[in-house]
């Protein structure tokens, strides 16, 4: 699988990842973990991308693959309560967080500890900086990112706090593009595309029963790209190829709990570069269409 350098951090990243969300929300199995992680890893995959909010996904991730560690860089985030009686954001939490997630994931050291999409003021605010700062500098992790969208990480890379960005990026979340990733790119920072094929919220051709991505599948509808009404796999090809040529992007992260589904995946990207002209027809109609307020999806 094709790697490449992220940023000033230096770690070289499969351009795909492993996103850490469906094994938690979709309570797979260790059995199930274990099949799709190792896989992954034996193919050259080497991003695992969580949060301390995924529900169970940190604990399944060291039960399956802490042994492992050496094979990939493992990437988390924090800020939600998930269970701690304090508020989202308050120092205490973040440094029991982030303790509590290495000991989930059975390591004593993560690669990227992210802030998980506080708000701008947050930010501004410089606690919760700070908080991973002193994460760093104690050894817990060995880089510190911002996960988020919009004016707040426009933010995050201009205070040049942060070694990496998380962000959405998709041929329905085209915002950073102009936005934030040419910053990025200036600042030197590591980039990790999330939701890159927009949750493929038009595979079925009905809306979703999932309501977390209605606002895909309505933006999809009046953007009516004519590459998503024929074959769902070379539909899904062309919005991966999208996502991953745009300049600054280093890896793109894709959630699943079918161990199946990230070899497919991969194996769409053999197609290669998407094609210019097809970029260019992709941003045109997102220009043409897109609304003003189609901001990044969180």
């Amino acid at each position: 699988m094709e790697k490449r350098v992220m940023g000033k951090t230096g770690m070289e990243v499969s351009v795909l990842g492993f996103g850490g969300a469906e094994i938690g929300y979709e309570n797979a199995s260790v059995e199930t973990v274990e099949r799709l992680l190792g896989a992954a890893l034996d193919a050259g995959l080497n991003v695992i991308d969580t949060a301390e909010c995924y529900n169970n996904s940190e604990e399944l991730i060291g039960r399956t693959i802490a042994a492992r560690r050496d094979d990939y860089y493992l990437f988390t985030k924090c800020g939600h309560a998930s269970g701690f009686d304090l508020p989202d954001w308050d120092m205490n939490l973040l440094e029991q967080s982030i303790d509590r997630s290495l000991q989930r994931l059975g390591t004593d050291c993560v690669d990227l500890v992210q802030l998980h999409s506080c708000d701008e003021k947050m930010l501004r605010q410089g606690d919760v900086i700070a908080a991973l700062q002193r994460a760093r500098d104690a050894g817990k992790t060995r880089f510190i990112g911002y996960s988020g969208d919009s004016r707040a990480a426009l933010y995050a890379i201009e205070c040049g706090a942060f070694d990496t960005l998380q962000t959405s990026v998709s041929i329905a979340d085209q915002e950073p593009l102009e936005l934030t990733l040419p910053r990025a790119v200036e600042q030197n920072m590591g980039v990790i595309a999330k939701r890159p094929i927009a949750n493929a919220a038009w595979k079925t051709g009905a809306k979703p029963e999932n309501a977390y991505v209605h606002t895909y599948w309505d933006r999809l509808q009046k953007l009516d790209y004519d590459f998503l009404k024929g074959d769902v796999n070379e539909s899904i090809s062309k919005a991966l190829r999208f996502t991953l040529g745009e300049s600054g992007v280093h890896t793109a992260i894709v959630g699943t709990k079918n161990p199946e589904r990230w070899q497919q995946n991969a194996a769409l990207l053999q197609a290669g570069p998407l094609p210019v002209n097809e970029i260019e027809a992709i941003r045109a109609r997102w220009k043409e269409a897109g609304g003003d307020d189609w901001t990044g999806q969180g």
